[in-house]
């Protein structure tokens, strides 16, 4: 979502920290330009111009212009105010507050289109899964054909229960009845999906007052599509004025939208951004955090979304049986088969080098070398047009069985040679674990040799082996990701998943 912005500000700072000092000249222009770069990506004009003035007052400063790494510090301020335009430093705003006697009632509001009743299901699965929340949905919306049997089916995919539908009901009733429900089932969290419009018209107001006066929410989430941009902020301004809202969920934060609507939420309505829709999937959702979102707008990424990821996807016995391989210098192709699978499940490359430090480089050598997550597909039929002895000893692979994998698989037999030698370099970055620490197996994937080469050519620098993801593994629940620096949070994540 925010790559347009990324690349333009990355260029700005590249500029800066290619300086040995700075100009108070230098740091004014260096501002206009990432003036332009708000702008352009579809921000308010009124959130541009206090963004800019406070950055510039303290990047003018003496401690910046006097310092030794002045281009850095002034990343670093830029940094600080993007999270402070984002939603502040403490974080505790995005939090759902179900601190209240059961059941918690969440309002679901928003136009029709926004994503809102999928939204609902989200995080409904949200609550039971990563809170062990007892958690009922109810559908509100008597207008939109079908629109309580789609909450019905997402509430089976989700494994949340849903109040049973009573043709002819209103609203209001409905949603007296789901609370005498979730009251009698003893439910902790009680979420309501309202009814939409196509636009912000009285009855729909009057509606979702009556429904808030009956249920009285602890949370009055407005949903909110990020692709319609200022218009996004508009909706909300416009509910803001009309309801209590406790907080914004904005959904497709996937997509190519310019991300004016986020940077512009919080400052223009008062409401913090609660969640973030990044996906179709009813996992496709994470809360929403400043710092984290700060990160990836300046191309530093987001290694904390990964080891989620990972938590969330991998599971505990593979990666202990795995775990307990590498450490013993083991790394056969069963295993290179579940580490692709597991990268699948992540979100493929393209979801994981947007996420890398240094993603503006990732994406780049991403597609320079020509691999997409059919490169992932791709290799696993090679590997699984292989004998299960072959998978054990790859070195018994003769010229005759390359050519029938290859066309077992629909590939060249280049393909299965760079496959072979992929994991040839795999296995012995493996090796190195007891030297080493730690593993650096996604880094050796990513790596020259790896996915860079395996089936497009070409190495892909900044991601290799040799540490350019420390942030990642260490402690070996996490054979595929990176080098030691964070192996307690990332078997709290793993045990507690």
């Amino acid at each position: 979502m925010f790559d347009s912005l990324s690349d333009r500000l990355s260029g700005v700072f590249d500029r800066l920290r290619g300086r040995g000092a700075l100009s108070e000249d230098d740091v004014r222009a260096a501002m206009r330009e990432v003036r332009v770069a708000l702008l352009e990506a579809d921000v308010a004009l009124p959130v541009v111009r206090r963004f800019v003035d406070r950055v510039t007052e303290q990047a003018i400063g003496s401690q910046v212009l006097r310092s030794v790494t002045p281009g850095q510090q002034v990343v670093k301020i830029v940094h600080d105010e993007l999270v402070e335009t984002l939603g502040g430093d403490d974080g505790k705003s995005a939090e759902l507050d179900l601190a209240a006697t059961p059941p918690v009632v969440i309002l679901m509001a928003g136009l029709q289109g926004s994503g809102k009743t999928t939204s609902t299901a989200k995080i409904a699965k949200v609550l039971k899964e990563r809170h062990g929340k007892k958690v009922l949905m109810a559908s509100l919306d008597v207008y939109r054909p079908a629109a309580q049997e789609q909450l019905r089916v997402l509430g089976e995919q989700a494994e949340v229960a849903t109040l049973p539908i009573v043709a002819g009901q209103m609203p209001v009733a409905i949603a007296e009845r789901a609370v005498q429900s979730a009251r009698l089932q003893a439910v902790d969290v009680l979420l309501l999906d309202t009814a939409g419009r196509l636009h912000v018209d009285p009855a729909l107001m009057d509606e979702l007052k009556a429904v808030a006066a009956a249920t009285r929410p602890r949370e009055t989430l407005l949903v909110v599509d990020a692709l319609t941009g200022q218009d996004a902020v508009n909706v909300a301004q416009s509910f803001s004025g009309q309801v209590e809202l406790t907080g914004v969920v904005l959904t497709r934060m996937d997509g190519d939208a310019r991300g004016g609507a986020a940077l512009s939420m919080r400052a223009v309505t008062g409401k913090p951004i609660k969640f973030a829709g990044t996906g179709e999937k009813l996992d496709g959702i994470e809360r929403f955090d400043p710092h984290r979102v700060a990160g990836r707008i300046l191309g530093m990424g987001d290694v904390v979304a990964i080891v989620e990821k990972a938590a969330a996807t991998i599971e505990q016995d593979e990666a202990e049986r795995l775990a307990a391989r590498v450490a013993k210098g083991q790394f056969d192709l069963n295993d290179l088969q579940t580490q692709l699978r597991q990268m699948t499940k992540m979100g493929g490359l393209g979801m994981l080098a947007g996420l890398l430090p240094g993603m503006k480089q990732a994406k780049q050598a991403l597609a320079q070398s020509g691999a997409d997550d059919r490169t992932l597909l791709r290799m696993e039929a090679i590997i699984g047009s292989m004998t299960a002895k072959e998978r054990t000893r790859p070195e018994l692979l003769n010229a005759k069985r390359k050519i029938r994998i290859a066309k077992g698989s629909g590939v060249q037999v280049q393909d299965v040679n760079r496959l072979l030698k992929m994991h040839k370099d795999m296995s012995g970055a493996m090796k190195q674990l007891r030297k080493m620490g730690g593993i650096k197996g996604l880094g050796a994937l990513f790596g020259k040799g790896g996915l860079g080469g395996a089936l497009g050519g070409g190495a892909m620098p900044g991601l290799g082996g040799g540490g350019a993801l420390p942030g990642l593994g260490g402690g070996g629940q996490l054979p595929g990701l990176g080098g030691g620096a964070l192996p307690a949070n990332l078997n709290d994540l793993l045990k507690n998943k």
